[in-house]
């Protein structure tokens, strides 16, 4: 679990790419001060394991349903990433509750300059979309953002400076993707509502009603 506050932006030292997979060596330092071999660490918002490391950086390999639905398939080396350490127990949750289990990748369709803040908006998918509301929480390329507006099909959010200077996303152009994870909480809703409305309506259908036994002769 993540909180969507990037630690460190690192570099992609190399990639060496499988038939259906990807080994990523990352460097940084930050993240490095406490890793141990196995620990979950988010690449723009993506959770991947650290196999190895060394002082300079850290490898973890990526299987082909998160080259399928990520835009770490995209990576070349020279590029930068968003990362992040698993939030441990007892630290401050300054972004919000982050899975590292992205839905998909979006679109940046515009970029605005407004007085100190960008304004960045993201194309999405509709089974992304469904979870995005206005004043809520996103997640994109791993770090945590308030969606300011939105559309049936786009989504605004805003970069304050110290954002913009300390993750990937103050370089972002138009045209670029980035990994889209919306707020969980939503999800978790939508599930047991629907569970409750299958009920409702299983428990309406078992039910005897003067319509049921209209329809079956004893009315």
């Amino acid at each position: 679990m993540f909180t969507g506050i990037v630690e460190e932006i690192g570099t992609v030292e190399s990639i060496t790419k499988g038939a259906r997979s990807a080994q990523l060596r990352i460097k940084a330092q930050k993240i490095l001060e406490d890793i141990k071999i196995g620990d979950s660490i988010a690449v723009n918002g993506v959770c991947l394991t650290a196999t190895t490391f060394d002082g300079n950086g850290f490898a973890a390999d990526a299987m082909a349903e998160t080259l399928d639905k990520t835009n770490l398939g995209k990576l070349a080396p020279g590029d930068k990433v968003n990362l992040e350490r698993a939030l441990g127990l007892g630290d401050r949750l300054g972004g919000h509750l982050v899975t590292g289990h992205i839905d998909g990748v979006g679109t940046i369709v515009k970029i605005q300059q407004h007085d100190i803040a960008i304004l960045i908006t993201v194309q999405a998918p509709p089974h992304i979309m469904r979870y995005i509301i206005k004043k809520g929480s996103v997640a994109i390329d791993g770090t945590s953002l308030t969606v300011v507006d939105l559309t049936s099909e786009t989504f605004l959010v805003s970069l304050i400076p110290h954002t913009a200077d300390h993750t990937i996303l103050g370089s972002k152009k138009v045209g670029h993707t980035v990994n889209l994870e919306a707020d969980v909480v939503g999800k978790y809703v939508e599930k047991l509502l629907l569970q409750r409305e299958d009920s409702d309506n299983q428990e309406n259908k078992n039910s005897l009603t003067m319509d049921f036994l209209s329809k079956h002769g004893f009315a």
